[in-house]
């Protein structure tokens, strides 16, 4: 039976209680990448965000079957379908076919995604692979007069739902209606300002490098419809949860509900999970501004992925994060000094099963709880201060890393092999351990703390613990 589970849901502006459609399953859609260039550490974020929801679900006993899109045509450089298709740019940025762009920058995307511990999706999908059902749908919603044909496009009319901002209040809708896209090219062939193209043809067929037959003509998708297609291909006609970057709230994901829902003729998807953004200090991460700053790049700078994945981890998906390199350093000092903590810890002993299962639950409740992987990290901590052996805080760190995917097992067993011990050291400690418990057996304290500053003098301290003396090298 899975456990109580609860998220905000950018739907209903409410953090809500979980309920799938199938008990103790969940279908998750999430957004995948335009392939035109590489992912920069802020969408890695929002694919850690989600990585973490996922384990987290799993972690409270669901089964969740994950469906994520490759953009690899369609997606204009506005999300107002205007401007140059950016996959056509990014090839010819590099003098290079649009499909060897999309195969070079899927590969350096998992290389990031796999990089910071997320695992992959069930189903990943590029949208090429997708155009029979792009056009079936389209040709559905003409029928149902949800579409339009103009200019040689196909449109969708905005004006037929009763209410396409849906995640919008009543404030947000005003702001948008008053300037929906001002500051791009005006499309003439819309008949409201709200509408979006479900497939291009003549208007925009000019330098497209991808294109098909269609009943309206040879031309080629628009972006908003391939998450829809994609998503009842491989879930059906309902899905649980859709995941995506708050950029994606409008017009992307507006314009997926709309379509979604008007060719299904119900409700699509209940459930809405946003991560918000990453930010430097001169605002929004962006491939517009120039320099890339990538999570391969960051491994090249000297920095563990996953002393990545631990700083995102430190905050909660819903706030701004704001990245400097300093912040980055304190956060793999913070991760050094834990590898460390659970390098010194011993295997031998029984595993307290009562122990593991109260703060398992403890865990399972911060999870559970809006994703509140701040709490989650703190009760990592709490379990290596707690009164229990040393074989039951590891069973919780390997049962804790389910969900924070850190592999602080691996990292703290490398930590320990790469630790060399000269034999004389190590004897010389011994010796000095057991002389210093001879000495504090006979309450002589001083040679006991005298044989202490010694170990000191040679680089070594010592620590007293219910499990007995344990050293390390300083």
């Amino acid at each position: 039976m899975a456990a109580n589970f609860k998220f905000y849901n950018t739907l209903s502006r409410t953090v809500e209680d979980f309920v799938p459609r199938t008990e103790g399953e969940v279908s998750m859609y999430t957004c995948g990448p335009t392939v035109y260039h590489y992912a920069h550490i802020g969408n890695i974020r929002t694919y850690i965000m989600q990585d973490v929801l996922i384990k987290s679900l799993e972690y409270a006993g669901y089964k969740v079957k994950r469906v994520m899109n490759i953009t690899d045509v369609g997606h204009l450089s506005s999300d107002a379908d205007t401007g140059e298709d950016k996959m056509v740019a990014g090839a010819k940025r590099e003098h290079k076919t649009v499909m060897e762009i999309a195969k070079f920058y899927t590969d350096a995307f998992f290389k990031d995604f796999d990089a910071v511990g997320n695992k992959r999706p069930d189903i990943v999908e590029p949208a090429t692979n997708c155009i029979p059902e792009f056009i079936h749908m389209i040709e559905v919603l003409l029928e149902k007069g949800y579409a339009y044909v103009a200019g040689g496009n196909v449109y969708f009319d905005t004006s037929k739902l009763d209410d396409y901002y849906v995640f919008s209040s009543a404030v947000e809708k005003e702001q948008l209606e008053v300037g929906v896209r001002d500051d791009v090219e005006e499309d003439a062939n819309k008949k409201n300002k709200t509408d979006f193209v479900l497939w291009f043809t003549k208007s925009k067929f000019e330098d497209q490098a991808l294109k098909w037959d269609s009943p309206w003509g040879v031309g080629y998708p628009g972006w908003h419809i391939e998450c829809s297609c994609i998503s009842m291909k491989h879930l059906g006609e309902f899905i649980d949860i859709h995941c995506g970057g708050v950029d994606n709230i409008f017009p992307h994901h507006t314009n997926e509900i709309a379509q979604s829902e008007s060719y299904l003729g119900h409700e699509w998807c209940k459930y809405w999970f946003h991560s918000n953004h990453l930010n430097d200090q001169s605002g929004k991460m962006s491939k517009s501004k120039g320099a890339i700053l990538t999570v391969s790049l960051l491994k090249e700078k000297g920095y563990d992925p996953l002393v990545y994945r631990f700083f995102c981890l430190q905050s909660h998906y819903r706030k701004p994060l704001v990245f400097s390199f300093e912040a980055l350093d304190q956060a793999a000092g913070a991760f050094n000094k834990l590898v460390k903590r659970i390098a010194e810890l011993k295997e031998d002993g029984a595993v307290d099963t009562s122990v593991v299962s109260k703060y398992e639950d403890d865990f399972r409740d911060a999870v559970s709880g809006d994703l509140n992987t701040a709490m989650a990290i703190t009760l990592l901590y709490d379990v290596l201060k707690a009164d229990t052996n040393d074989a039951t805080k590891l069973a919780l760190v390997e049962s804790f890393d389910k969900v924070l995917s850190l592999d602080l097992i691996a990292h703290a067993k490398a930590s320990k092999e790469e630790v060399s011990v000269d034999p004389e050291l190590e004897a010389f400690i011994l010796d000095a351990i057991e002389r210093r418990a001879t000495a504090k057996k006979a309450k002589d304290f001083a040679t006991a703390d005298a044989i202490r500053q010694e170990l000191l003098d040679k680089g070594v301290e010592i620590k007293d613990t219910r499990e007995g003396v344990k050293w390390n090298l300083i």
